[in-house]
């Protein structure tokens, strides 16, 4: 493709990509597909020769778009959103153009200090402690992993990563029971291991006890094991639970155990003042991870790890082979040092879009009308006899279900989960579920970047339109 052509393409291929945000929600928002349904359509080999350009983008059209799943879809309510927005989306284009390998200063210097100048601004607009740092990674999975190796190593004096394990006893890490998945995956990947992970019972509002994690902790310094980590959830996946940051954080101080803070999806609502009572006693933590591919507007992939200390995490990852080494390295930041990966891309640049294009005020304006939408939900819930609402809603996470009386746990988790599968048949709109105290509910999570009351209104009415008959619920 030579450059004329380029361009040429390029024009055609913004004009769909206009075309297709101004029609997202004309698409259902999930696929009527079978498995292997667009596999079958895809040739068993590649081609030998080059083929036409049109050739190309009419399979895209015609193959692939009508597989995939819109997260940008006003009617997407499933799981946690994975935001986009036009000024990230231009970003993600130049970002590709310049094509810009970010592993160190000198590969790239406006990419390390924009990074550097764009994560202290969201520290202080999020209420962070003004001494605290930030480096972009991919996902809080990567961050959080980071994080409980720096913790590893500082605890064992960065022994592990020379010598291994041997001559350490056994590792202890501590959560709720809600805890995210990435953290049992990071303690296999870090050799700490799953069973290793102590879940602590939640209150009557899914949030950790802190009087059971002490005990917890104390029994284990008894049986010889180390506390290593704590992990705090600003926002549980399942319900968006907020953890008690300050207690916890009193007992890492006090146990010297490393305090890490997933606030993944929940963290955006730092940017609003009345929420900031969820981070209270952080600065008693030791590290913080939130992701503005969640809910602030920004494509994935794009997750803030802010550290109290970074020099802990450069010192667990920092490894510098000659080819690598500059005469700058003492006065700059390197962030190939700041995690796992060596090859980093431009990440800043779409936070420094969204950021600049919104404002702090834009962003605000935005979360303030999507909790507002969510607290009209509510009241629709909560009207409604054969409905109810199984956690507090914080934020924009509503988990609900279907009741009738009479009928046992396993039978209402039948009906809801068949509720749920008739909606999203339909393509109009998209849910997900959770299991809170064994009992399924349906999670509706009011947070896609165009979302308005028209959306949530016509979700409700596919909602009671679907619901379970009286005269079917028997039995």
């Amino acid at each position: 493709m030579d450059k004329e052509e380029f361009r040429k393409r390029a024009h055609e291929m913004v004009d769909w990509m206009a075309d297709y945000l101004e029609n997202k929600e004309k698409y259902p928002v999930t696929p009527k597909i079978e498995p292997g349904e667009i596999l079958k359509q895809l040739p068993s080999s590649a081609p030998e020769e080059g083929e036409d350009f049109d050739r190309i983008f009419a399979d895209f059209k015609d193959v692939i778009l009508p597989g995939m799943t819109h997260w940008q879809h006003p009617s997407f309510f499933g799981y946690f959103p994975a935001n986009n927005s036009e000024p990230s989306i231009l970003a993600e284009l130049l970002m590709s153009t310049l094509g810009a390998q970010c592993m160190s200063w000198l590969t790239s210097p406006a990419a390390t200090e924009l990074e550097e100048r764009v994560l202290d601004w969201l520290r202080d607009a999020k209420g962070i402690c003004s001494t605290w740092k930030g480096v972009i990674h991919d996902t809080a999975s990567t961050a959080t992993l980071s994080a409980i190796l720096a913790a590893r190593e500082r605890v064992t004096g960065y022994r592990i990563n020379q010598s291994g394990f041997e001559g350490f006893a056994k590792f202890r890490v501590y959560s709720s029971e809600h805890v995210h998945s990435s953290i049992d995956k990071a303690l296999r990947i870090a050799g700490i291991g799953q069973f290793n992970l102590i879940r602590i019972r939640v209150d009557d509002n899914y949030a950790l006890i802190p009087e059971l994690l002490e005990k917890a902790i104390q029994a284990d310094v008894e049986k010889g094991y180390i506390p290593l980590c704590v992990v705090s959830a600003l926002g549980t996946t399942s319900s968006t639970a907020i953890d008690p940051i300050d207690k916890i954080g009193d007992i890492c101080q006090k146990y010297s155990i490393w305090h890490h803070i997933d606030a993944a999806f929940a963290g955006t609502a730092l940017l609003l003042p009345e929420f900031r009572w969820m981070n209270e006693g952080h600065e008693k933590a030791d590290s913080y991870v939130f992701n503005p591919h969640k809910w602030m507007f920004t494509n994935f992939d794009c997750s803030v790890l802010f550290l109290k200390e970074p020099q802990h995490l450069i010192k667990t990852f920092s490894l510098t082979p000659e080819y690598l080494r500059t005469q700058l390295d003492e006065q700059v930041n390197n962030y190939r040092d700041w995690g796992i990966q060596l090859g980093r891309r431009f990440r800043a640049l779409k936070l420094w879009f969204v950021i600049r294009h919104y404002g702090l005020n834009g962003l605000r304006k935005k979360l303030r009308h999507h909790l507002k939408l969510t607290k009209k939900a509510v009241e629709w819930i909560e009207r409604h006899p054969n409905l109810e609402i199984l956690a507090p809603v914080p934020l924009n996470t509503i988990c609900f279900r279907f009741v009738e009386t009479g009928l046992s746990t396993e039978k209402l988790n039948q009906l809801n989960e068949k509720w749920m599968a008739e909606v999203n048949q339909t393509g109009l709109a998209f849910f997900t579920h959770t299991k809170l105290d064994g009992k399924f509910v349906i999670r509706w999570v009011i947070g896609q970047t165009d979302v308005e009351e028209t959306h949530i209104k016509n979700a409700w009415e596919l909602l009671l339109e679907k619901m379970p008959k009286k005269e079917n619920v028997q039995g």
